[in-house]
């Protein structure tokens, strides 16, 4: 087995590698996640004759993620089937979702279901690997091994993303490529991925073209696909994914992929159909079945979304993944469909689930004046109306203390809600800065649309969304104008403010940029690092996968190490 030359395992053996790698598993802290106190214990002996000592137990994904917070753990093995109806494959996507273990961790999936539908969920979300029970000490062993020492020839790259060193991290995969030929694949799907979102289309599409002259490789045709859209070749994007899906019907991301292409290209109907596909093939998937939904809503087809909705709810009982949204969402469904009284079954659920929660506190409110509304009682609805208005503040001060985002659909449906008992005013406030804040958000800006037309008033949603859509540029061209003509600090204090007045990603991103420059020019001063990386926390919690956001986070990375700061990010 070669290895990177000057690597602590470089002159190594076969047998010699396998005895160094079955020594580190000793020193490894292994999480074990299964309901069943027994199959814990049975699993703790099984690695105590391994070695391994620093084992901790889990009998429930809460304890799970009270754990992954407090220890960073080297491996998790984790039973398939978990508390509450939930499975491992939930339990990593929530791992991963919210950045709760790096990527260095060894997760690994236990099961006695050999059924093709857990398999295909699995194959997904990607663990390391996964182990059908029963199975031997030494079975266990070998699997451990094998996903340690791809950990530890991929540990360079994982570092470096960890860092946000996204230019190093692909340096890291080269080198992987260039010595480590088992590997090469691994490496080369990190760096088309990496390329990806530093926004470089064209050298990515060329590392999944090259993946593609070797070997065929689903994720290499999707990597290409994505390409082809970056550019706005679509008519071929949409192509490629059916061929993908075609080959490949089990590769669950094409089907996300090409529902994403569909909607892009005014195919609503065909996107609702691509993805309720892959929610049938994949029913755990609590993500997936929120896009169901999401699409379905906007084709109007409500029994399809209530479905959806409810599913979703469902299988993320117990989860942090769960948000007021979900339960909204559910909401507006059954009373669109004039199932009032389901509707408040939906609203009390959420108020015993996020007891405490402002924000539920003002969906409920909202929901009752929307069902009251429904039911023609607007003097009763106005009275939540106001109530829900005078809360807002509060849910904005809770969240923003918080570290994070306020319900933007939840502001929509409260202006829904003031629209429909008389309060415009208040409505074209709400809707107005909700318009300025995601005009990039095609999905939300959908969402405004669709109010302005259910009360009534679709020319006037029109002529606010483009006024909107002005006011945006004009403010952003008074800070970019500023930096062109050599003004940087006077740029600094113009997007500031625009960013300021209107946190969209855009004007965030902007204002990050736009401090990290002048400090690279006039030197580190920590209070405007400070709003600088207010500003890039905020349009990470809006988009952390998007090139403009990885391009500011790549010049704050650049900037502190040049004044030798250490990065949190």
């Amino acid at each position: 087995m070669n290895t990177p030359a000057g690597n602590s395992l470089g002159a190594l053996d076969d047998e010699e590698m396998l005895l160094v790698l079955q020594q580190s598993l000793t020193k490894k802290r292994v999480l074990i996640v299964d309901r069943h106190s027994p199959a814990r214990d049975s699993l703790r002996l099984m690695l105590g004759a391994l070695g391994v000592t620093a084992v901790h137990g889990a009998g429930s994904s809460a304890e799970v993620i009270r754990q992954v917070k407090g220890n960073r753990f080297d491996i998790i093995l984790s039973d398939f089937v978990l508390d509450d109806g939930r499975d491992g494959q939930q339990l990593l996507e929530e791992l991963r979702h919210a950045h709760l273990i790096p990527l260095a961790t060894v997760y690994m999936i236990i099961t006695s279901e050999r059924s093709y539908t857990n398999v295909v969920a699995l194959a997904e979300l990607s663990p390391d690997d996964y182990l059908i029970k029963p199975f031997t000490s030494e079975q266990l062993q070998a699997r451990l091994v094998r996903s340690i020492y791809k950990k530890h020839v991929l540990r360079k790259i994982y570092e470096q993303i960890e860092r946000g060193e996204l230019h190093e991290a692909i340096a890291a995969c080269d080198r992987v490529i260039q010595q480590q030929p088992m590997y090469q694949y691994d490496a080369l799907r990190f760096k088309g991925e990496l390329l990806h979102q530093l926004g470089q289309t064209a050298e990515a599409e060329a590392v999944y073209r090259r993946v593609l002259e070797g070997r065929i490789a689903p994720w290499a045709k999707m990597g290409l696909a994505t390409a082809l859209r970056d550019r706005n070749a679509l008519d071929e994007a949409e192509q490629l994914a059916e061929q993908v899906l075609q080959e490949a019907p089990d590769f669950l991301s094409a089907y996300d992929f090409l529902a994403s292409v569909h909607e892009a290209l005014g195919k609503l109907k065909e996107a609702q159909t691509v993805l309720q596909r892959a929610a049938d093939v994949s029913p755990h998937n609590t993500v997936r079945q929120r896009l169901v939904g999401d699409v379905a809503a906007r084709n109007k087809d409500l029994l399809a979304a209530e479905k959806a909705y409810s599913k979703v709810i469902a299988r993320s009982k117990g989860s942090s993944l769960r948000t007021v949204d979900d339960f909204a969402n559910l909401s507006r469904v059954l009373v669109e469909r004039g199932d009032v009284e389901a509707s408040r079954k939906v609203t009390a659920e959420m108020k015993r689930e996020l007891r405490g929660d402002k924000q539920a506190e003002l969906a409920a409110l909202v929901s009752e004046s929307l069902c009251l509304e429904a039911e023609g009682a607007p003097e009763k609805a106005k009275q939540l109306v106001d109530h829900a208005l005078s809360l807002q503040g509060e849910v904005e001060a809770e969240s923003h203390s918080k570290g994070r985002g306020v319900s933007q659909r939840l502001a929509i449906d409260l202006a829904h809600a003031c629209y429909a008992t008389g309060k415009p005013a208040d409505a074209e406030k709400i809707m107005r800065q909700v318009a300025a804040e995601n005009h990039e958000d095609t999905h939300l800006i959908g969402h405004i649309t669709d109010v302005f037309a259910k009360t009534g008033r679709p020319d006037a949603g029109k002529a606010l969304l483009e006024q909107v859509g002005r006011e945006i540029v004009e403010l952003n061209n008074k800070g970019v104008m500023a930096a062109r003509a050599g003004d940087f600090e006077g740029s600094v204090h113009l997007l500031m403010q625009a960013a300021d007045q209107v946190p969209n990603l855009q004007f965030l991103v902007n204002a990050a940029k736009a401090i990290y420059t002048l400090m690279d020019q006039k030197g580190w001063s920590p209070t405007l690092a400070e709003r600088a990386f207010d500003y890039l926390q905020r349009a990470q919690r809006k988009d952390r996968k998007s090139p403009k956001v990885v391009s500011a986070r790549q010049l704050y990375v650049t900037v502190a190490k040049k004044y030798g700061i250490e990065t949190t990010l």
